[in-house]
């Protein structure tokens, strides 16, 4: 996990949980059980906090997950490089870099095809893809 501490003297894995807390609806259930499946998937991943939400990292940054008031948002920064074959992808599609995932309230997640997505992103950064 990342070392780096916030302006309010937290670590990024206390920023996460906090936010997670902080959403005492779906969005912080759905939030919680996507932070576990990225690292199922990805054991060497690093939580970061960036942008006001949480980050997750290695060798560049994979994905970042944001909470909205009618979704959650699950952003590939290299998510256009990659390979969806289950067709997760269902927001940002027109981005030259990015694509996105995003969950209402009800929505079912496809555990392994996400998890199998997420270790994509994380090969592509481990290759060095600039892409």
């Amino acid at each position: 996990m990342a070392t780096t501490i916030s302006k309010d003297g937290l670590l990024p894995a206390q920023l996460i949980t906090n936010q997670i807390s902080e959403l005492a609806d779906w969005r912080g259930q759905l939030l919680a059980r996507l932070r576990e499946l990225i690292h199922e998937a990805a054991p060497d991943i690093t939580e970061e906090w960036k942008w006001g939400t949480a980050g997750y990292s290695q060798k560049g940054n994979v994905v970042a997950a944001g909470a909205f008031k009618d979704h959650i948002k699950l952003n590939f920064f290299k998510g256009a490089s990659l390979e969806d074959p289950q067709s997760l992808f269902n927001a940002g599609l027109e981005a030259k870099a990015t694509r996105a995932i995003d969950f209402s309230e009800g929505s079912e997640i496809q555990e392994a095809a996400l998890k199998d997505l997420i270790r994509a992103a994380v090969a592509h950064n481990m290759a060095g893809s600039k892409k």
